[in-house]
């Protein structure tokens, strides 16, 4: 009986010692920058959070160096999962060592660099002039860093009367010819990374008026 009633303090003990767990645990991807997110359980200013990660089908959890006893609610993931081949999870945990006390492990749902990245549509830049409609597209500086050279861009030339044209270029700049002057002409980007099969939406919609 003595055991028995041992045993029910100790657990209630250790139940209130518990802190409750971080919520929305999940990656946020965009251009292959991978930041986990997580929710505060509570606005007690103790706290700390220790994130931890590992490949999928591995067994053992890895902590993130930088992210062992942080306040900010989100850490960044990209070099521990750069290799896009490889699907990841992650998991959180909160500390207060006011109180000794921790949570249980809250996890994401699997992750993929390469399937769940959004990628950011290109900034557009248009220039008229003799030899044609120069159209310059840049994808963004982090992407870039990422793919390297690997990067396609659609373009889409909208016409008087909203005829689309499409074209490709596998470089940053295109200029479009045989088009009519003194003519009002309307551009969007869309970029693409083949080998990954990815792309962004198209960019904001730019016009300008032919020489």
């Amino acid at each position: 009986m003595n055991r028995l009633l041992l045993g029910a303090l100790l657990l209630r003990v250790t139940a209130q010692g518990m802190l409750a767990p971080p919520g929305q645990v999940r990656f946020e991807s965009t251009d292959f920058k991978n930041i986990l997110h997580w929710a505060a359980p509570t606005n007690s200013s103790c706290l700390q959070y220790h994130v931890q990660y590992k490949i999928y089908g591995e067994l053992d959890w890895l902590n993130v160096s930088n992210c062992q006893g942080i306040q900010r609610h989100h850490c960044d993931l990209s070099a521990a999962t750069s290799d896009v081949r490889e699907w990841y999870y992650a998991r959180v945990r909160v500390s207060c060592a006011a109180t000794g006390s921790k949570s249980a492990w809250a996890m994401s749902r699997r992750f993929s660099p390469r399937w769940d990245t959004k990628v950011r549509p290109p900034s557009v830049r248009l220039n008229s002039s003799k030899q044609g409609l120069v159209v310059q597209v840049k994808a963004s500086r982090v992407l870039m860093r990422k793919v390297h050279n690997g990067v396609d861009n659609n373009i889409y030339v909208v016409h008087p009367g909203g005829k689309e044209v499409y074209e490709v270029a596998s470089g940053s700049k295109l200029t479009l010819t045989e088009l009519k002057p003194r003519t009002h002409y309307c551009v969007q980007a869309q970029t693409v990374i083949p080998r990954h099969m990815r792309s962004s939406d198209r960019s904001t919609a730019k016009c300008i008026t032919t020489d």
